[in-house]
């Protein structure tokens, strides 16, 4: 059964790569939209994980809590973002159901040292996704991108290596045959 699939953009959107898109920043990319307005988009990408943990970047007992950092996309690399299901962190930003981003950093660190979270609950990401007013709804009208509005809440808990698969077979009918495209069409 396919899922109708609608291309709006909202917080909480996520965008899956066309297979074939060439870009290595965003190439077989899944990207949950944070911020979408008048100003633009600020996305971030959810299965391109870097070399550095998360004591790498900030102070924090690793032997309570580390975990690798994922590049949230080419722009500001030298800022770390996250998204996390955690609603009582103070000034954190609702983007889905039970999937937030960003919030109050010195009482998240206290509690990452507590041992208060879960990994399952939050990923860290360096530097972030952009798109000027207008530009990710072009790339969307030129197929770039697949739109689906209804993972969001369900992303902490799928396996980031094979994110970009699973969502395209979840969205069923023609988004089921992608997921199969070889990642180097000449070599099949």
């Amino acid at each position: 059964m396919t899922r109708k699939m609608t291309k709006e953009i909202q917080n909480g959107s996520i965008l899956i790569s066309e297979p074939f898109l060439g870009d290595p920043n965003f190439e077989r990319s899944v990207v949950v939209i944070c911020q979408h307005d008048k100003d633009g988009t600020v996305g971030l990408v959810l299965n391109r994980i870097s070399n550095l943990h998360l004591s790498d970047v900030i102070d924090i007992n690793e032997e309570i809590f580390d975990m690798p950092l994922a590049v949230g996309g080419p722009m500001q690399p030298n800022t770390l973002h996250y998204i996390h299901q955690l609603p009582e962190l103070p000034d954190a930003q609702p983007i889905a159901t039970n999937l937030y981003w960003g919030g109050d950093f010195e009482e998240l660190t206290r509690w990452l040292n507590q041992g208060l979270v879960s990994q399952d609950k939050i990923r860290f990401f360096v530097g972030y996704s952009g798109w000027s007013p207008g530009q990710l709804e072009e790339e969307i009208d030129k197929n770039v991108w697949f739109v689906n509005n209804n993972a969001a809440n369900k992303l902490l808990t799928l396996n980031i290596d094979s994110l970009w698969r699973d969502i395209l077979k979840e969205m069923g009918g023609k988004y089921k045959m992608y997921a199969n495209y070889p990642a180097d069409p000449s070599l099949n």
